[in-house]
């Protein structure tokens, strides 16, 4: 009796290790997707993505840090050979281990970091704040990349670690926006505690999910293209440092057309299920 619970158990945990091993190769491929997909390309370089850090976040969020970690080592690996080009700049075997591991491995690895939050808040502010986290760490890694690896080569030798915050800022902010946004309105919406993934709220099924999932969509949407909007404009072409002077060439009325549009439409989905809601009652 006691050889057939062991025997179901062991079952039990291969079927939740496949799970675990398909689901993060499913997460890797769509992070790997969405990194192709550039919302705004700088310039003199540095990109912003759609939310690409998002799904290896989440995989940290349902499996634990440690295999979040492993998981974002393993994005590292193919965000390296997808910049393999990046390496040919770099003359010596310490810069380019450096490179490899500062802008890549490492970079990507505190992924697995966005999960460490789970037991200590609600889902939507666990991914929030994790994303935020994992960004900003990510953003510490490419400074301190640029400062070192790169000073003398794309980044001028004098002031190369204020140059480095400045020029790294002009992707990582609205990177860094887009994702807190996209983990925000997400783990407001679906819930990745289970193993099946279904509304993050019961009442969300009598609440109609349609209309709050488009309003959360417009929200977003709004905020990812205000921010990609001015952010165009902060990096200098030629030598690719900050400039908060780039902020007189936003085109303001568009951003704040777009900010309303989608703040209005949303109020009024709002108003609308609550009024259903009411007469339901």
């Amino acid at each position: 009796m006691s050889e057939t619970k062991t025997e179901n158990k062991e079952k039990r945990s291969g079927k939740h290790t496949a799970r675990m091993i398909v689901e993060s190769a499913l997460m890797v491929a769509l992070a790997t997707g969405l990194s192709v997909i550039k919302l705004l390309d700088l310039p003199y370089g540095g990109s912003v993505t759609v939310a690409s850090m998002l799904p290896l976040i989440i995989i940290a969020y349902r499996h634990g840090v440690k295999w979040g970690l492993l998981t974002g080592v393993v994005y590292g690996a193919i965000q390296q050979l997808l910049g393999l080009d990046n390496l040919s700049y770099v003359t010596t075997w310490q810069s380019v281990l450096a490179v490899i591991l500062l802008d890549y491995i490492i970079a990507y690895t505190v992924t697995g970091l966005g999960g460490m939050f789970k037991q200590a808040m609600p889902q939507h502010r666990a991914l929030t704040v994790g994303a935020l986290i994992v960004c900003i760490l990510r953003y510490a890694c490419h400074v301190l990349s640029g400062a070192t690896v790169w000073a003398g080569l794309s980044i001028p030798t004098s002031a190369a670690l204020a140059y480095s915050f400045g020029y790294n800022a002009t992707y990582m902010i609205p990177e860094t926006i887009v994702t807190v946004a996209a983990a925000y309105y997400i783990g407001s919406l679906l819930d990745f505690r289970n193993e099946a993934i279904g509304y993050y709220r019961k009442e969300q099924k009598k609440s109609y999910p349609i209309i709050r999932a488009v309003a959360g969509i417009l929200i977003v949407a709004a905020v990812v293209f205000d921010s990609i909007q001015i952010f165009a404009h902060l990096q200098n072409p030629e030598s690719g440092e900050f400039e908060i002077t780039g902020l007189a060439n936003v085109n303001w009325l568009l951003v704040g057309i777009v900010s309303g549009v989608a703040i209005v439409i949303a109020i009024m989905l709002g108003i609308i299920t609550s009024k259903k809601a009411v007469k339901e009652k």
